[in-house]
């Protein structure tokens, strides 16, 4: 069975979420693709799958009537949903949520892509996220809904022993924008700084992806809180060298911090737990299926730079805490986020929609395969969650 896989461009937890379920998916049998509308830093991490850039409805529609995709899954752009169906496209087409920013903004973007969706999607699908689930069954109910999470590296990706750091690190992951939160992880950095003074700050983003404006906020609250000789900036690391990374931030006494206002399902934080590096995060959506408070991680109410001190304090310096928090962090990721999960919860979703293999080309009748009815004509609503982690659904 043929799948596409589609986003924007290769960069982030996207390019790693389509990248991690390619692999897991390729190895049950599936021959999956991916399709990025421009390039980007990630193409730096993807090996032996094959990958197209198209840049026009011309060469869409050229991939589409070579490939002869049995399912296509979209993500987040309406745009690309609506151009695949007009290209030609009959077979199963899915559209994917991953994340929509700010509260405000996901609700402005749906208003405006619903239509769109609606007229040309088959079926939903998005990970394990309160805010998402709210969200799709507030606007596309009548559309078939599947809920379940993504999958994450385990076995490829987690810690790496290296001699001891010098100085306790505050990590960060993501890009400068205002969803990403950056300014309070600098407050926090700061204030932090006060009571650990050998503290070193590392941020590591995709510069390509901010705002010069942003941009330019950054570097003038890096200034005014003086902190250019502990900042430490890395741009575009390739995926398997941030597991190193990770490793070395948490055996330094230090953690990643998540300041996202919101996130999906997020990809740094589980990351790192695999790692062993322990995380201080807000409370932000998806990010409460990794952290448990003091169990697997610690949480605080985003903008409360006192609570967040004081749980950052208690994860650096109560030793039995923070290996306890380490220790149940790369288990809780090992065992529920297993690409096998994945899979399965994938494969379960196409047999719902009636997804099957498209003849040979030698066998096929000439014409356009008709359109999947099954969400048209026989479901009206199906949310493909389970009630336990570890279930199919059904």
């Amino acid at each position: 069975m043929k799948i596409l896989f589609t986003f924007y461009n290769p960069s982030g937890g996207m390019e790693t979420l389509n990248r991690i379920r390619c692999q897991a998916l390729g190895a049950k049998g599936f021959e999956c693709h991916l399709l990025y509308k421009m390039g980007g830093s990630g193409m730096q991490n993807i090996r032996n799958i094959p990958t197209h850039i198209v840049e026009n409805d011309k060469e869409l529609k050229d991939l589409l009537a070579r490939e002869r995709y049995d399912a296509i899954v979209v993500c987040t752009d309406s745009y690309l949903l609506e151009s695949v169906r007009q290209a030609g496209y009959q077979g199963c087409l899915i559209y994917e949520v991953q994340g929509l920013g700010t509260p405000e903004t996901a609700k402005q973007i749906m208003i405006e892509f619903e239509e769109r969706v609606r007229e040309n999607a088959d079926a939903i699908v998005y990970p394990r996220t309160k805010q998402l689930e709210e969200l799709m069954r507030e606007h596309l109910s009548d559309l078939p809904q599947y809920c379940f999470d993504d999958p994450l590296p385990v076995g490829t990706f987690g810690y790496e022993a290296y001699p001891p750091h010098q100085a306790p690190i505050l990590g960060w992951v993501g890009r400068i924008e205002p969803n990403k939160n950056w300014r309070e992880y600098l407050e926090l950095g700061f204030r932090l700084s006060v009571e650990k003074p050998d503290l070193q700050l590392w941020m590591f983003e995709d510069r390509a992806l901010s705002q010069p404006s942003e941009r330019a906020a950054f570097d003038a609250l890096v200034a005014k809180l003086g902190l250019e000789k502990r900042l430490y900036q890395y741009d575009c690391v390739p995926h398997q060298l941030m597991a190193d990374y990770y490793s070395i931030i948490g055996d330094s006494g230090g953690f990643l911090c998540s300041t996202s206002i919101m996130e999906g399902f997020g990809y740094a934080v589980a990351e790192a737990l695999l790692c062993r590096c322990p995380v201080l995060s807000t409370d932000s959506g998806g990010i409460r299926r990794f952290i448990t408070h003091d169990e697997t991680g610690k949480l605080y109410a985003r903008g409360n730079l006192m609570e967040a001190i004081e749980q950052a304090g208690q994860l650096m310096n109560d030793r039995a805490l923070r290996e306890r928090i380490r220790d149940n962090g790369v288990k809780h990721i090992s065992e529920q986020f297993a690409p096998s999960r994945y899979t399965g919860h994938f494969a379960a979703m196409l047999r719902q929609l009636g997804v099957k293999p498209k003849p040979a080309e030698s066998d096929a009748k000439p014409g356009i395969m008709p359109r999947l009815a099954s969400a048209r004509l026989g479901i009206s609503r199906f949310v493909g969650r389970a009630e336990k982690d570890g279930d199919t659904p059904t």
